[in-house]
């Protein structure tokens, strides 16, 4: 039987990081996957696919320039299902490459099958050939990912009735398009659809969408799509769904209202692909979606010695977040120190427009009784944003009112998913409003709508009293002692000027 240091089943953005990071730490790693190729659903069916879907439909449908052309303008005026496929193949094997490449180079053992376990550190992978062989660990992390939520009552066929997966291997583009979720997977689809001039229906059952999303930059987000004659049909929920002898497909909403359209998208929610791994052999359960509970400083399961991280463990579910999960899960699982990721990460859903945050909501300021004041910046009030043809965009700071200190950013736009960074850094390094008043950025850049927002609430919060420096007591927690020290952090006054 093989024995190796760390076996990873899996090797999706959590399952490559986890797996190069160990292999650094010069321990013996096997990654099983049961794919065609390495990279799991975040390259073949899910982030790389749906971005670079986005990205095609955005040129081929001549999207950025309508502020200068208008809405007719279009860069190719007949966009085919071959044509996104082509440039998606090519990104893929692109992906794909790289990561074999790594995983090469860091020596990093592959093997293609079915992983399930036989005991706490062990594992059978049954090969495509039917040869079954046994692998043993020291650890053992699962990042399996996750795979549609498939219900009994939605008739699938893979070309009229179908689930995200499936969407990448359409043969036409449909001229109309009901999509059932409105979380980020179904919002994201739906609008890029959209921007190919689909008309598109977005059915929910909740009365809001991506709640964790500043209700503000929502609000803007809803008027965007309503104004280009998106239809959203929350607080409603689906009957029924049947296909028509002509190939269309009705979809009955509980109000009674029958839509006829070319294709449905089922988009409401996914499942951890636990289920083949024989999660009984090692003393583990998953929740009633397939999920696994673990640690959140470590990613261990309720089994020492067995780890899990990435989609399977639920919210947030970004890969960004899952290559950190990772990263951490295996310098744990081989006893190497694992430091804590910084409180405050990006969110990105790549919708158009996109959407990207850090930091908390006004309503989470509301909530804890934080005094707190906003800076706004439009991207039209910048150059940069005349220059790109940007009627829409729009940069949001909050700043607590006692430390000044910023506290959550927001964007919609084009580039949220870029610009966030500036804000990330800053709300982590405990940057007050000052920073953003006094700094300069590149002109003509949108990230000058930084520099707008803070001077929008600067001036609303004043200036520092004259004279005095701002003191602020930031409470620091020392890991290794659990001691706990105040330091006083001081942002001298310098002289500012409003807009």
């Amino acid at each position: 039987m093989n024995q190796y240091d760390l076996i990873v089943v899996g090797s999706g953005p959590a399952g490559r990081r986890a797996a190069i990071q160990a292999a650094k730490l010069d321990r013996k790693v096997l990654v099983i996957e049961q794919g065609r190729r390495v990279g799991g659903v975040s390259v073949h069916t899910g982030t790389i696919p749906s971005k670079t879907l986005r990205e095609t439909a955005l040129n081929l449908s001549g999207w950025r320039e309508r502020g200068f052309y208008g809405r007719s303008y279009r860069v190719k005026e007949e966009i085919s299902a071959e044509d996104l496929r082509r440039r998606l193949l090519i990104t893929l094997d692109h992906e794909v490459e790289v990561l074999e490449h790594q995983f090469a180079r860091n020596r990093v053992q592959h093997l293609r099958g079915k992983a399930s376990f036989l005991s706490t550190d062990t594992m059978e992978v049954l090969k495509d050939d039917g040869e079954a062989v046994q692998v043993k660990a020291k650890s053992i992390l699962l990042a399996v990912g996750t795979r549609p939520f498939r219900p009994d009552y939605m008739p699938f066929d893979g070309k009229t009735v179908i689930d995200s997966d499936e969407l990448l291997e359409i043969e036409k583009l449909p001229r109309s398009m009901v999509v059932i979720g409105a979380g980020v997977i179904g919002i994201e689809y739906a609008t890029i659809f959209s921007a190919l001039d689909t008309a598109v229906t977005v059915i929910d059952p909740k009365a809001t969408m991506l709640d964790f999303i500043d209700k503000e930059i929502i609000e803007d987000f809803t008027y965007q799509l309503r104004d280009r004659n998106m239809k959203l049909l929350l607080g409603q929920k689906v009957e029924k769904v049947e296909h028509l002898p002509d190939g269309k497909v009705s979809v009955t909403i509980d109000t009674g209202r029958k839509i006829i359209t070319d294709m449905v998208l089922f988009a409401a929610g996914r499942m951890g692909a636990t289920d083949s791994l024989n999660l009984a052999a090692a003393g583990l359960d998953a929740d009633n979606r397939g999920r696994l509970k673990v640690n959140p400083e470590t990613f261990e399961t309720s089994v020492p010695g067995i780890y899990a991280a990435g989609d399977v463990i639920g919210f947030p579910s970004l890969a960004s977040t899952s290559m950190e999960q990772g990263r951490i899960a295996a310098r744990v699982a081989v006893g190497a120190i694992a430091k804590e990721p910084p409180k405050y990460f990006p969110y990105g859903i790549y919708a158009v427009p996109e959407i990207s945050t850090c930091g908390l909501t006004e309503e989470e300021m509301k909530e804890r009784g934080i005094p707190y004041e906003c800076g706004i910046a439009r991207f039209r009030e910048t150059s940069r944003g005349h220059i790109m043809g940007l009627d829409h965009g729009m940069l949001k700071l909050i700043f607590s009112l006692k430390t000044r200190r910023l506290l959550g950013v927001h964007i919609i736009g084009e580039n949220a998913t870029e610009l966030v960074h500036i804000g990330q850094a800053v709300l982590n390094l405990k940057g007050t409003v000052e920073y953003f008043v006094e700094n300069t950025f590149n002109y003509p850049t949108l990230a000058e709508a930084y520099k707008i927002a803070g001077l929008d609430a600067w001036n609303r919060m004043g200036e520092l009293p004259k004279g005095d420096a701002h003191h602020e007591t930031v409470q620091l927690t020392d890991t290794n002692t659990s001691t706990t020290v105040e330091t006083s952090v001081t942002a001298e006054k310098k002289k500012t000027s409003s807009r």
